[in-house]
């Protein structure tokens, strides 16, 4: 079956006549699992307490582990797996072993643990360990997808794997790596819709990727932190949340490691630029051009992003004079350069020249930005060029709002907006 909106491949299973990127972009709500376990202990089994415990391989030593991090009594955990107390005792103990398969699968279930970790095979085990070994090559090409101006179909390939981790996560069965996982994969998920969504929607690609930093918060891993906190940062600052985004920001590059901080501080200064600031917008410019000064092609996502940050950024905070000596010293083709930042660059430079009342030129800029933000299905940037245009350039302003409209996916049938 083909998208209705895009003409994409929609898997034969979909409810839906549109592809996920598409039912986003029309306002349906992703299907987000149901959670129908109420008892599992959703961050039991990632502390390293409980992980030194399924180490062991013991389940008298697990159990135990289980009953300290959720209080659960003896006598309480025996009425939820029909035992008697005594009989738990016994087994915490060691003084009663379970060898019985269908016994251990049961407890492993209520637990929320796979069955491997009890040494028990469940068939649903191999299935989930290849999504495990998949689910990282999945990341890894919805991004670099997005990064090459596909970011539907980057939705469209995350989407899935999203689903399954969630369904997976909402039955109970949770160990480190899952959560993982399910971190990055939400905060690539809400990155990539950040691409595709109009500006009335980005909320939506905010709170997958705040449903991302919730999970990293908790997982100790240092370096997904930093790189959560970036991304939620800068999808709060694209709905104008801007102190939000500059603290997350920040905090994402006092984590981030030396190699990543470049990228951490490019889109802060442009939170900071946003904001309105100009001492720490200069100051965090500053920083980064230091930081390629002294690292060249380290740590940074590209010359041409830390290039349109400033010029926005000066515009932002109302020099308008230093931004258009900026564009004169600097003009970067945008000829090897990927769409979307083809599209944001020709955007801002529209805005440069519009500052310093270049007419033409700023006409030319805007229109070369809404024909490829149109044929890359980059709506944000259309919306950019139509608020730059509308009192200054009246017949640009039109041109963006028909590709938007062109853009335009009706809502599915029956489904609700987020």
């Amino acid at each position: 079956m083909q998208c209705g909106g895009c003409g994409a491949k929609v898997g034969r299973r979909s409810t839906s006549p549109l592809c996920p990127a598409c039912h986003a972009i029309a306002g349906a709500a992703l299907p987000v699992p149901v959670r129908r376990r109420g008892d599992a202990a959703l961050w039991l089994w990632t502390s390293d307490t409980a992980r030194a415990a399924l180490a062991s391989g013991d389940l008298a030593v697990i159990m135990r582990a289980y009953r300290v991090a959720t209080g659960v009594s003896q006598r309480r955990l025996a009425e939820l797996l029909g035992y008697d107390a005594t009989y738990i005792s016994m087994i915490e103990t060691g003084r009663r072993e379970i060898s019985d398969v269908a016994a251990r699968l049961r407890i492993a279930r209520h637990l929320g643990l796979p069955a491997h970790t009890l040494g028990v095979s469940d068939p649903d085990d191999a299935d989930f360990t290849a999504m495990l070994q998949f689910g990282e090559s999945t990341i890894r090409l919805a991004a670099i997808a997005r990064q090459s101006g596909h970011g539907a179909d980057a939705v469209n390939e995350l989407w899935p794997l999203v689903s399954r981790l969630e369904s997976r996560v909402a039955d109970g069965h949770v160990e480190r790596e899952v959560m993982l996982l399910l971190a990055r994969a939400r905060a690539e998920l809400g990155v990539s819709l950040g691409y595709v969504l109009p500006e009335e929607r980005l909320v939506s690609a905010a709170r997958w990727t705040g449903r991302a930093l919730w999970l990293a918060e908790h997982l100790d891993d240092q370096d997904l932190l930093a790189f959560i906190l970036r991304v939620h940062g800068n999808e709060l600052r694209k709905v104008e949340r801007h102190t939000a985004a500059v603290a997350r920001l920040q905090r994402a590059v006092e984590l981030a490691p030396d190699p990543d901080r470049g990228a951490g501080l490019v889109q802060l200064a442009r939170a900071t630029g946003e904001l309105g600031d100009p001492a720490l917008f200069d100051h965090t410019i500053t920083s980064a051009w230091r930081l390629v000064d002294a690292k060249p092609g380290t740590g940074l996502t590209s010359l041409h992003a830390l290039h349109e940050v400033h010029l926005r950024g000066l515009v932002h905070t109302h020099r308008p004079d230093l931004a258009t000596d900026l564009l004169d010293r600097h003009r970067i083709s945008t000829a090897a350069i990927p769409p979307q930042w083809q599209a944001i660059l020709h955007v801002t430079t529209g805005e440069v020249l519009l500052a310093r009342a270049d007419t033409p030129q700023a006409e030319t800029a805007f229109q070369a930005a809404i024909t490829i933000a149109e044929e890359h299905r980059l709506p944000h940037q259309i919306q950019r060029a139509f608020r730059a245009c509308t009192s200054h350039l009246p017949a640009v302003g039109e041109l963006a709002c028909q590709a938007l409209e062109r853009l335009r996916i009706p809502e599915p049938a029956g489904s609700q907006a987020p």
